[in-house]
């Protein structure tokens, strides 16, 4: 997907780019590939790839949700700033935090939010599992999401909790995830979530399957989630 069939393939769905927007994207790809020498960002790095799996894939979950309002959203393990900061550009109202494990990440996700002019958008170096138990953030988003971080078992428990009442929490999957969802039902359950909506569709030009799933947050999470660093994914909720 070059840049044009990117800007066509958003326009067909009803977002329209600006100018600025556009070389915001361009700004971002060169970014990415500048600093994936220095760290590992993405094993993603062909300019087509990278707006087709990266941009576009990460643009996606906007087709079933509405990010055109002022949101508060988090993404827990955005890596390079997927699936958030593509979605920043089209929706620049968005309020968006990142947190993230890695402190190189979090370097190059300021330097990219000051080069691309973006505002409203806060990096935080921590453990999903600690973040989630800090009393300024907890309860406090509109949208949580995250993309391919973990199975959904386990990736509930990292979200859910940082979810406000009445909230949302919107996990991006592959073709995969029908048995995460049925593995993690338990977890969903005993977190405060119901699932909502459930879609499936598949990426222009290859065709891949993908899978998004909102869940609805119906009541508070308990204080014990999310659990210590680490537990979660050894021991996910059954």
């Amino acid at each position: 997907m070059n840049e044009q069939q990117f800007i066509e393939a958003l326009k067909e769905k009803g977002i329209e780019l600006t100018d600025h927007q556009i070389k915001q994207f361009k700004k971002y790809f060169e970014l990415l590939v500048e600093w994936n020498e220095k760290m590992n960002l993405t094993a993603i790095t062909e300019q087509e790839d990278v707006y087709l799996k990266h941009f576009y894939d990460s643009i996606s979950a906007a087709f079933y949700v509405d990010f055109s309002k002022p949101l508060t959203v988090c993404d827990v393990g955005a890596g390079a700033g997927f699936p958030s900061l593509p979605m920043k550009i089209c929706f620049p109202e968005m309020r968006v935090t990142i947190v993230d494990s890695l402190n190189k990440r979090i370097q190059f996700l300021n330097h990219l939010s000051d080069q691309l002019g973006l505002e409203n958008v806060t990096f935080i170096h921590a453990r999903a599992e600690e973040f989630g138990q800090n009393a300024t953030y907890r309860e406090t988003f509109d949208v949580v999401t995250a993309r391919a971080v973990a199975r959904l078992s386990v990736l509930s428990e990292l979200c859910v909790p940082l979810v406000k009442v009445g909230g949302r929490f919107v996990a991006m999957k592959a073709a995969s995830a029908e048995d995460e969802l049925k593995d993690a039902k338990k977890a969903l359950q005993v977190l405060g979530a119901q699932l909502e909506e459930d879609h499936a569709f598949q990426l222009p030009v290859e065709n891949s399957e993908r899978k998004l799933y909102v869940f609805s947050k119906q009541k508070a999470t308990p204080k014990k989630y999310p659990r210590k660093p680490g537990t979660p994914n050894k021991t996910p909720i059954q």
